[in-house]
């Protein structure tokens, strides 16, 4: 029987989460970590979540086209997104003009008639 642990990203009905599943596996050939994950819609028996909890999921039977797993147990870990950065405030500061150079029209080429 397989199992995960992941973190709610979705609760998309009352009986529904969607968990998602990261893992980190080295390339075959230059053996740097790949972070890879996975979503999987996960059944709750009705229990609340709260999104951002890690929770364990288990395979089971389907119970619809798809969602095949149940969440066993939840910690009450909260992984929190980092808060966006504050915009810097700018302080006046005199601008000085730069010149601009002027835009000098192409010269035309003439044609010599075909004899």
């Amino acid at each position: 029987m397989k199992s995960f642990e992941g973190n709610i990203v979705s609760i998309s009905d009352k009986n529904t989460v969607i968990v998602e599943i990261t893992r980190k596996t080295p390339h075959p050939l230059y053996k740097k970590l790949i972070k890879s994950s996975k979503k999987y819609k996960a059944d709750t028996n009705g229990a609340e979540f709260v999104l951002g909890q890690t929770v364990r999921i288990v395979e089971t039977r389907p119970i619809s086209k798809s969602k095949y797993f149940k969440v066993v147990e939840s910690s009450s870990k909260k992984v929190e997104k980092k808060a966006a950065a504050k915009p810097i405030e700018k302080t006046e500061t005199k601008k000085t003009e730069k010149p601009v150079a002027k835009k000098v029209p192409a010269k035309k080429t003439v044609r010599k008639a075909a004899k």
